[in-house]
């Protein structure tokens, strides 16, 4: 997968869409950045974008993701392999569902997905050298490139759906003090389900990562 690489943009992931739809770039492509100004997190929010730290988005096309994969949990997939690249760098780091990255019991980072035409777009973003309040960072000197180019190489072997998944689930009980934003509420994830699919029931409802 080829990579481009940028001192500052305002969003990898942004950049990507953008590019994708006008069909300046295609899949499979890489982006990442060393500085993001206008980075995007969880239900839109910002993630800050620091220099040091990783900003990276990549785009696949459906054809090339492993047969078994459910769409609506693509952030767990992809997050689930970063996971285990930074688990062999710190000790403690786990995926809380669907999609972020925790380092003990605070937030290091997390992923974004979306639909852009029959593309799968990622975006990621990881505090290695520091963080904003409230939230962590791994505290270690690792060149962001070159984790992106570890990382590339671990989605490029297109493991299974279940044989990802069955990692998360291994460790699915380190969840259950926290929740989530389901339909902009939050829901506890003492008593949740996780299905086979990536989906929870909560409440009796089942329910998709969708990011």
């Amino acid at each position: 997968m080829e990579i481009l690489s940028f001192d500052l943009l305002s969003s990898t992931q942004h950049y990507l869409v953008n590019e994708l739809k006008s069909n300046k770039l295609r899949a499979p492509i890489a982006v990442i950045a060393n500085e993001q100004t206008d980075g995007v997190g969880s239900r839109l929010n910002e993630w800050e974008g620091v220099k040091g730290n990783f900003f990276a988005s990549f785009a696949l096309p459906y054809d090339l993701l492993p047969f078994d994969l459910p769409l609506a949990s693509a952030s767990i997939y992809f997050a689930q392999i970063m996971q285990e690249l930074l688990q062999d760098i710190v000790d403690d780091v786990w995926l809380k569902w669907p999609n972020d990255i925790y380092l003990k019991e605070s937030k290091i980072g997390g992923i974004i997905t979306q639909k852009i035409d029959q593309n799968l777009v990622c975006g990621i973003g990881i505090n290695i050298l520091s963080a904003p309040k409230s939230y962590a960072s791994l505290g270690v000197d690792i060149d962001p490139y070159f984790l992106l180019k570890k990382y590339i190489k671990e989605i490029e072997k297109f493991p299974k759906w279940q044989e990802v998944f069955s990692k998360v689930k291994l460790e699915f009980e380190k969840n259950r003090k926290y929740f989530v934003h389901i339909k902009d509420k939050k829901k506890g994830l003492l008593t949740a389900v996780l299905c086979d699919d990536g989906s929870l029931i909560l409440d009796g409802e089942k329910v998709f990562s969708l990011r």
